[in-house]
């Protein structure tokens, strides 16, 4: 893992929560797509070398939309940028790691993406990103 990538946070209203971000951080999102495999909508925003990913549910049985049933808004997880995930998942399966997926997805912002389980890592869902290459 060579650095957070990004911190996730679940929202309610990406609407809403974009122009509050907007406030904070003094700059619009750079970024808002969907990924419908994921039942969700995002909005990226830098603050300094930093980035915040919104992430809004699109359906109710989404992980987002469970995820704030159970818990509320806020902090969902904290994503690390990987040069190789095929072989970080492999390492961390190695280690004991529970993987919520076995093989890389395409995630947001143009990324490959693996989870890990939250049971395994005190709580926090941690997500493995790679850029995918053109």
């Amino acid at each position: 893992m060579r650095k957070i990538e990004h911190i996730g946070i679940a929202v309610k209203s990406l609407e809403t929560s974009n122009v509050l971000f907007e406030k904070l951080f003094g700059a619009p999102a750079y970024k808002q797509e969907e990924v419908a495999s994921e039942g969700v909508k995002t909005s990226f925003f830098m603050n300094g070398p930093n980035k915040i990913e919104l992430l809004e549910a699109t359906n109710p049985e989404s992980p987002i939309a469970k995820f704030i049933d159970k818990k509320g808004e806020g902090i969902h997880h904290i994503a690390f940028d990987v040069e190789d995930i095929y072989s970080e998942m492999e390492r961390l399966k190695g280690e004991g790691f529970i993987l919520l997926n076995e093989v890389p997805k395409k995630g947001a912002d143009n990324k490959l993406v693996c989870f890990l389980h939250p049971k395994g890592t005190n709580g926090v869902l941690i997500e493995l990103c790679q850029e995918i290459q053109k």
